[in-house]
């Protein structure tokens, strides 16, 4: 029933989310390579971005926080971009720690930040930190390689064992940063059938049950 050509755009929007299981997978790192599969996937669907993003995040067992304490662990390449993202989880509300070289750089830059202990260099550390479930949510981005016997590496299957999410691409916190933006977390999700997206936009001839 669609024809031949680009179709015009829909009013709606849908984001698909791969899930995985590195829950069920001791010692392996959470970071995604070309030969890493899903072992599953979800579909978000809404009329805004924001909210098929949300609905994909909770549909894939990913809890957002509304609010809470980010632990922040960035490669120094993405310093300079993470500070207006995490100058925006500041207004809405979060408050920031990170490690000593991240922290120093949110300091120069006027974003209010509580320095933490890395592995092994005092207490709590971040592990402990993590472990006592006083962090809400991470962003860690990478530095060098993806060893077990790597802060990160440790970070972030602390994270999947304590079920905190953990982002490793700044793109992606920056999208969750949006869901937060728009009232998107607060849990009243909105289910529509697809043909109900399909009729509004008067396309029923092309949707079958």
């Amino acid at each position: 029933g669609y024809g031949a050509g680009l179709r015009p755009a829909g009013g709606y929007t849908a984001v698909k989310v791969p899930v995985f299981s590195f829950a069920k997978l001791h010692q392996v790192d959470t970071s995604l390579g070309p030969e890493m599969k899903s072992t599953g996937e979800v579909l978000g669907v809404d009329e805004s971005y924001a909210g098929a993003l949300y609905k994909g995040f909770v549909a894939a067992g990913i809890r957002i926080p509304k609010s809470g304490t980010i632990l922040a662990t960035l490669a120094d390449k993405d310093k300079a971009e993470a500070i207006p993202l995490l100058r925006e989880f500041v207004r809405l509300g979060f408050k920031i720690v990170a490690t000593s070289g991240t922290a120093a750089v949110l300091a120069r830059a006027g974003v209010p930040a509580g320095q933490v202990y890395k592995i092994g260099e005092g207490g709590p550390h971040i592990l402990e930190l993590i472990a006592d479930d006083r962090i809400d949510m991470i962003i860690n981005t990478f530095t060098k390689g993806r060893h077990q016997e790597r802060d990160g590496f440790k970070i972030r299957r602390a994270a999947v064992e304590q079920n905190i999410p953990c982002l490793t691409s700044l793109d992606t916190a920056w999208a969750i940063l949006e869901v937060l933006r728009n009232g998107q977390g607060n849990g009243n999700l909105e289910l529509v059938p697809l043909q109900e997206y399909a009729r509004k936009k008067g396309y029923d001839d092309a949707v079958s049950v």
